[in-house]
C-alpha cells in the first residue's frame, strides 16, 4: 500500500507555530510523514524541532536540506539530534538544489552537485554509524573524529532528491530513498528505470531504495481557482527556478516548457503562464475540486514501484486553501 505524505508549504508561513500547526493536521488526518522544505525562508532544523517535539506519531523529514550550506559532517550530526528529539521518526533528505539558490541565497559556487551529494551520503552514513569518521574524497577530506554521543536507533534514512537520469541513478547507488518532483505519472516511470540501473550498479535491489513522489495538490470546491493556483505554482519553478524543472518537463515530451522559461525569463509573465497547457497542468498536477483533485493524485499512488506520495501545495495558496486540501486528500477521509 503507498503512504501519503505531506509536504510543508514552501511559501512563507506567519509562523513556526503555522508549521507547527499544520504537522498536527497531517498527523490527525492520518498522514505518514510530514516533509520540511528549506528555501530562503526560515531554516528547516529549527521547524522539524518543533514539529518533533509537537506531534506524537507522524514521521518527519527534511526535503530538502541542501549539500552545500552544511557540511557533511553537521548534517549527520543535525540527521542524529533530530532522531533523538523525535524518538526516532526522522528521515533525512538532502540534494543538491540548484544554482538560483547555492549561488545566489548561499553565495556558494555551484560545482559538480551529483559527486558532491554522493560523498555527502557516504559521509553522514559514518557520522550516524557512530565510529570515527575516516573520508579521502574529491570534494572532502576527513579524519579523527567521531560522534560525541552515540546516535540513537533506528539510524535514520538517507534519502536524496534529484531529477535528471544521472541524479536518479545515483539515488539508487548510494541512498535509503529518492525523492522525485515536477514529474508527470509517465516521468515518474521513466525515472524509475534510472532507480533500477542505480541499484544494480550498487548491487542492491530497487525494493532497498524508498521511492516518495512529489505532487502539487489543490483540492477546492472552487475548481477553476484550484487550477488558477496550480498553474502559477508550474510558471513559476520552471520558468524562475532555474532549468531543472524546464529541462525535466522536456525529456517528459512537454516542449512547451522551453517557451514557459523563455518567457518568465523575458519578464513576460502572462505569456509563461497561458503556455502552461491544460494537459501539462493535468498530468503534473492534483488540481480541481475535490473528487477531480483525488483522482489525479491516485495516479501516482498506482505506479509500480512508488512507495509514498507527498502531498504538496501550490506557492500561492493561503492557508484556508491548504487546510482545504490537506482535509480533501487525507487517509483518513477527511
Amino acid at each position: 500500500m503507498t503512504d501519503t505524505a505531506i509536504h510543508l508549504p514552501v511559501a512563507a508561513q506567519p509562523s513556526i507555530d503555522s508549521l507547527v500547526d499544520y504537522a498536527r493536521r497531517a498527523e490527525d488526518g492520518g498522514y505518514d510523514c510530514v516533509w520540511l522544505p528549506e528555501t530562503w525562508g526560515r531554516d528547516g532544523v529549527t521547524g522539524l524541532t518543533a514539529i518533533a517535539e509537537r506531534t506524537d506519531d507522524v514521521e518527519i523529514g527534511s526535503s530538502i536540506l541542501n549539500a552545500y550550506s552544511r557540511s557533511p559532517a553537521l548534517l549527520g550530526q543535525t540527521a542524529a539530534t533530530l532522531q533523538e528529539v523525535s524518538d526516532g521518526r526522522f528521515r533525512l533528505g538532502i540534494g543538491p538544489s540548484g544554482p538560483a539558490v547555492i549561488e545566489n541565497w548561499h553565495g556558494l559556487e555551484y560545482d559538480n552537485p551529483l559527486r558532491r551529494t554522493r560523498e555527502t551520503v557516504e559521509i553522514v552514513r559514518q557520522v550516524l554509524s557512530g565510529e570515527r569518521v575516516e573520508y579521502d574524497g574529491e570534494q572532502f577530506s576527513l579524519s579523527g573524529f567521531r560522534l560525541r554521543f552515540d546516535p540513537p536507533e533506528p539510524t535514520p534514512p538517507v534519502e536524496v532528491t534529484g531529477m535528471g537520469p544521472k541524479a536518479v541513478e545515483l539515488a539508487g547507488r548510494f541512498a535509503d530513498g529518492w525523492h522525485g518532483i515536477m514529474l508527470t505519472p509517465q516521468g515518474v516511470t521513466d525515472r524509475l528505470e534510472d532507480v533500477e540501473r542505480g541499484a544494480e550498479l550498487g548491487d542492491r535491489e530497487p525494493d532497498d531504495v524508498r521511492v516518495t513522489v512529489g505532487v502539487t495538490c489543490c483540492a477546492l470546491t472552487d475548481a477553476e481557482r484550484a487550477r488558477e493556483l496550480a498553474r502559477r505554482h508550474a510558471a513559476f519553478y520552471v520558468g524562475g527556478m532555474g532549468t531543472f524543472y524546464r529541462d525535466s518537463l522536456v525529456r517528459q515530451g512537454y516542449d512547451e516548457a522551453a517557451v514557459i522559461h523563455e518567457a518568465w525569463q523575458n519578464g513576460n509573465r502572462e505569456r509563461a503562464l497561458a503556455s502552461v497547457s491544460d494537459d501539462l497542468l493535468s498530468d503534473l498536477c492534483a488540481a480541481g475540486d475535490p473528487e477531480t483533485a483525488r483522482e489525479r493524485l491516485e495516479r501516482f499512488e498506482r505506479l509500480e514501484g512508488v512507495d509514498a506520495v507527498a502531498v504538496s501545495f501550490p506557492r500561492g495558496a493561503d492557508e484556508s486553501e491548504i487546510e482545504a486540501t490537506m482535509g480533501a486528500l487525507a487517509p483518513t477521509g477527511g
